[in-house]
């Protein structure tokens, strides 16, 4: 995945974030619903972020960005920034 379709997917899932929660809030999903689908939405952006701050290291380092690669969302959710 190139930059810009990682930070298009980042866009879509925090768009998808905000929505869920305003579906929450207007009642149309139950709690419970709302939580599980934001631990997933949360793991996805981890594994984004993670994959984008890779790519930009690679190329900082004068090496090929297309080396970076997806890790596991239980590698990268214990990530500090």
């Amino acid at each position: 995945m190139r930059d810009d379709e990682i930070l298009t997917t980042i866009s879509a899932l925090v768009t998808e974030e905000r929505e869920l929660r305003d579906r929450l809030s207007a009642g149309q999903v139950t709690t419970d619903e709302e939580h599980a689908r934001v631990k997933e939405l949360e793991s996805a952006l981890d594994q984004c972020w993670d994959l984008l701050r890779q790519r930009r290291a690679r190329r900082g380092a004068g090496e090929d960005p297309d080396g970076a690669a997806a890790r596991p969302a239980t590698e990268v959710a214990n990530y500090r920034q």
